[in-house]
């Protein structure tokens, strides 16, 4: 019958003096060259049948089942995997009974043919379902969601790696957001409050969370909000944990409205596109934190005044003497700047190299994935050494630290009417910033194309991060919610995925993903005892490297984001098009088109997401939630929903 994608290949023939049929399966130790398009074949199934054979036990059908079930990716998963033949043929037969009942099932529906509509079933008013519906689907997964960390094949292995990607992936945010809250509030929010409730959030949500694969952390809109409560209490002489916990408890209010109205069915309406244009605008922020940072550092040490000639009178005496112009060309540091650059640039080499080297025909394969699994780890530690022992002569400037309480209640005071009134004003425009991102990363992790089993849980999501946040506000520590893209890098770091090779271009699928909560538990506690590393070891990572993780996490989001595949369309020319789904059905102008809708939403975004008055900055929520109604009815004028679909489908 000959090969297909699946690394399968199957060879049937019909043979006269056969009495009955002969079915062979072979699973090959190494993937086999078989042929120009057969060169990944896994397993092989040889088919005999008597000539005689009624039609629906010929050679051609047989083939056929055993190439439906195979073509399954999570039963092709765990054929590859059995450890013994009785378990590989148990698999087989299970998957062939399920496929003869869902086959009953679909030519007899259970209510006799009468099924209604899911809109006509549902009801208007569904206050608490969506969160019960929740609750009873993830607390029958709840021993499992353990379980899975520890049991089945490299389970282990990506346990252990994904934990360690995970202390870095959200410890380093957590140091370079404290400098950042530090700065911003004169020291009230610093480093050691961000870690402290990082370790408290992140536990919180693991416990009692829904969907374990998400992440959470505070963000950079999250810190411009805390600034903005800091210039609101600088001007008007309000205290400011008292109105930080205001606003926080007003915000955990409106959250929690919408999870019990069940507000998440809005998010019916968010497509693919709404998601890929927030994912590639939060790489643009990490982009631009890096890129901010960089010019500040070349301004104060490259681009300094010792440095361009531009030295000021006083600085010299009036005799001009050689010790004394030797005593400011010392101020004159421009290898600081320099070194910020290496360390900045080779994390982000280190760890994109490593995240693509199972991509190279380099050592074996497991070697290679083990590589890929510890990239971000490898290079914070490798490029921290560099920048902390092999360049020690180079003095740059660790984070500020201060060794204080960090826990205790708020004790909210002075808070008049009109402070009150704006609190709740600024909780409701933070509410919504909670509820798209929130929303929107739940959207990411559950796409059907990362086959997870266990469902979402949108609502009781949102209940849970009302409730850690309305804690976090109590505490004064800052606030969380799932981020892009460490969620979706959290869902690829615990995923089997296979390539495929289609006229050239190699793509990923993922095949199967490990939905456990050990990963961030784990991660977490470790976290937790970080505190007791500041200031050292910790501050032994120089903040360039820092910088080079936001670049890393930026770049390696991109991998499979349809919209930026898009944008390179404009830089290639025709005959090179990737042989996609949508190329074959959409016309060229129409994607182009599309395309330019989709930049033009992500540029409305930058103006307000990078606008340099801090309360304009505000309104981002409201324009994340417009990308809905913009999607549904100004997009469909341009280009017909037929191209819209296929452009635009969830995988």
């Amino acid at each position: 019958m000959g090969p297909n994608a699946c690394g399968l290949d199957e060879e049937r023939c019909t043979l006269p003096t056969l009495q009955r049929r002969h079915m062979a399966i072979a699973r090959l130790k190494h993937p086999a060259n078989f042929g120009r398009t057969a060169k990944q074949v896994k397993l092989f199934v040889l088919v005999l049948v008597p000539s005689k054979e009624k039609g629906t036990k010929n050679a051609l059908e047989t083939a056929r089942t055993f190439a439906t079930i195979i073509a399954d990716l999570d039963v092709r998963q765990r054929l590859l995997e059995a450890h013994a033949e009785h378990e590989f043929l148990q698999l087989v037969v299970k998957q062939s009974q399920m496929m003869l009942s869902e086959g009953m099932v679909i030519a007899m529906p259970a209510d006799g043919g009468t099924q209604q509509p899911a809109q006509e079933r549902e009801k208007l008013c569904s206050i608490g379902r969506g969160l019960k519906d929740d609750l009873r689907r993830r607390s029958a997964c709840y021993v499992q969601d353990f379980v899975d960390g520890f049991v089945g094949n490299k389970t282990l292995q990506k346990t252990i790696s994904t934990t360690f990607f995970l202390y870095f992936a959200c410890i380093l945010p957590a140091i370079a957001f404290g400098i950042l809250n530090d700065h911003n509030t004169d020291g009230k929010i610093d480093v050691k409050k961000v870690i402290i409730g990082q370790t408290l959030g992140g536990l919180f949500f693991y416990v009692f969370g829904g969907q374990p694969l998400m992440v959470l952390l505070t963000t950079a809109p999250l810190a411009i909000y805390i600034k903005i409560i800091n210039t609101i209490c600088t001007d008007f002489s309000i205290d400011f944990f008292s109105m930080y916990c205001a606003v926080g408890l007003w915000s955990s209010f409106f959250i929690v409205l919408y999870s019990v109205l069940d507000v998440s069915r809005l998010m019916r309406w968010s497509t693919r596109s709404t998601e890929e244009i927030f994912a590639i605008f939060i790489s643009i922020a990490f982009c631009v934190d890096a890129s901010r940072d960089v010019l500040v550092d070349f301004r104060k040490n490259y681009w300094s005044p010792a440095c361009t000639g531009a030295i000021p009178d006083h600085n010299v005496t009036s005799n001009g003497t050689a010790n004394d112009t030797m005593a400011v060309v010392l101020d004159c540091q421009r290898e600081k700047s320099l070194l910020f650059l290496l360390l900045m640039l080779g994390t982000l080499w280190v760890g994109v190299s490593l995240y693509n080297f199972n991509k190279t025909p380099y050592l074996e394969a497991s070697k290679r994935e083990l590589l890929a699994d510890y990239s971000l780890p490898i290079a914070v530690l490798v490029m921290s050494f560099v920048g902390s022992f092999l360049f020690a002569d180079v003095n740059l400037a660790p984070f500020r630290y201060k060794d204080e309480q960090a826990l205790g209640l708020v004790a909210m005071q002075n808070m008049s009417v009109a402070a009150v009134l704006g609190s709740a004003l600024l909780g409701f425009c933070l509410s919504l910033l909670f509820f798209m991102d929130q929303n929107i990363t739940s959207a990411m992790v559950n796409n059907p194309g990362n086959k997870l089993k266990k469902g979402p849980a949108y609502h009781l999501d949102l209940m849970v991060v009302a409730l850690l946040n309305a804690l976090l506000s109590l505490l004064g520590l800052p606030w969380m919610h799932a981020a892009i893209p460490h969620s979706p890098l959290h869902v690829r770091s615990m995923a089997d995925v296979e390539e495929r090779v289609e006229q050239g271009h190699v793509y990923e699928i993922i095949v199967k993903v490990r939905e456990t909560r050990v990963t961030g538990i784990l991660s977490h506690l470790l976290i937790g005892l970080s505190v007791l590393l500041l200031p050292y070891p910790l501050t032994y990572i120089p903040p360039p490297v820092l910088n080079g993780l936001f670049l890393y996490m930026a770049i390696t989001a991109l991998n499979g984001n349809q919209m930026f595949e898009r944008i390179t369309l404009f830089f290639m020319e025709q005959v090179a098009y990737p042989p996609n789904h949508y190329i074959r059905r959409v016309p060229q102008r129409k994607i182009h088109t599309f395309t330019a809708c989709q930049i033009l939403q992500l540029g409305i975004l930058c103006v307000f997401g990078f606008s340099p008055w801090s309360y304009m900055k505000t309104t981002f929520p409201v324009l994340l939630l417009l990308l809905l109604p913009i999607r549904h009815r100004l997009i469909p004028l341009l280009i017909e929903e037929r191209y819209l679909t296929a452009m635009d489908m969830e995988h």
